[in-house]
């Protein structure tokens, strides 16, 4: 964060009962002192409006408002007029839900409850994706484990059908006792995922770079709970426990902010007026950083950038990103 040193009132020890008759030169060297210093106080305000901010609140709205079921509907179960709602998996199927509306860029907020106990073989899944055949993507998948083993979070970001960049934390805290919120900003200048306001990961506009970024893709958001046992446990080692069924995941909140667009659209009618477009929002701030490698040096177990296996040449985004 940018600190200044002000200098002192150009009056310290003014006493009204006083009356001190300056010279004019002086007078002038004290009105020159005065302008100066209120000239550095407007500085530094401007700096402190300019400087990243975390995003707007979410406000919290029924289900219904944004999204509609896509697959087993009889697996979904509404509380509370709608405002929270749970997806059930169990050996037959699992569920899962869509926005009824595309998007260019915004805000996605969610407060979701993971299956409690073992979960291992499972996947809850909260993501934009565009139906493109080069599709972008921006994934959390949330990696069931065996009891009192902690959840394992996935991001990736998949931009002209390119995937491959996936990172994996734990989270720090058991995301199945309470509601926690997960979040995506996404605008032309970066993708942003958080944790209950936290970065954990940042994919910033590499286009210059010759990586593609998603700018001109309208993107649907999905959720879903489903078995992904042949891979999401330890590589797909621990199987799905089904005498534990059903699995539930349990969702509030269901915020949207974005800026509504038709598939076929290629750049947002409202592009530069939107709050996540301005200022504070095309970069972190210096707190914001400090968060992210606390998270990448207590709770990263993998992350594609420093994997030489994979990637014997680092990845063009990695450094811009900070991963490295």
């Amino acid at each position: 964060m940018l600190k200044l040193t002000l200098p002192s009132s150009p009056f310290p020890h003014h006493n009204s009962n006083h009356s001190i008759s300056l010279p004019l030169c002086v007078a002038e060297k004290k009105m020159s002192s005065s302008k100066q210093w209120t000239l550095l106080l407007s500085i530094v305000l401007m700096v402190s409006v300019t400087m990243a901010a975390p995003p707007k609140r979410p406000v919290s709205v029924p289900f219904g408002r944004n999204y509609m079921p896509t697959w087993a509907f009889d697996h979904i179960k509404y509380f509370n007029g709608g405002n929270e709602i749970q997806l059930h998996l169990d050996k037959y199927t699992g569920t899962g839900f869509q926005s009824k509306g595309s998007y260019l860029f915004g805000h996605f907020h969610m407060q979701i409850k993971l299956p409690p106990g073992d979960s291992a073989g499972t996947v809850t899944a909260f993501y934009l994706s565009s139906t493109n055949a080069e599709h972008d993507e921006i994934d959390f998948e949330f990696l069931g484990n065996r009891t009192g083993q902690p959840f394992i979070l996935q991001t990736n970001v998949f931009t002209g059908g390119k995937g491959d960049r996936e990172q994996r934390i734990f989270l720090w805290f058991d995301p199945t006792k309470e509601y926690h919120s997960y979040s995506v900003l996404w605008n032309l200048y970066q993708i942003v995922f958080f944790v209950d306001d936290i970065p954990i990961r940042v994919f910033k506009n590499s286009k210059d770079l010759g990586v593609k970024f998603p700018f001109n893709q309208p993107m649907k958001l999905y959720s879903s709970l489903w078995n992904a046992d042949d891979w999401a446990t330890r590589g797909g080692l621990e199987k799905t426990d089904w005498s534990k069924a059903p699995f539930v995941a349990t969702y509030r909140g269901f915020h949207i902010d974005g800026c509504e667009a038709s598939v076929q659209a290629r750049f947002c009618a409202t592009q530069g007026k939107r709050w996540w477009d301005q200022k504070e929002f095309q970069d972190l701030d210096a707190y914001q950083w400090r968060r992210l490698r606390w998270v990448r040096q207590r709770f990263t177990i993998y992350n594609y950038c420093t994997d030489r296996t994979r990637y014997p040449t680092l990845p063009a985004e990695c450094k811009r990103d900070r991963d490295i």
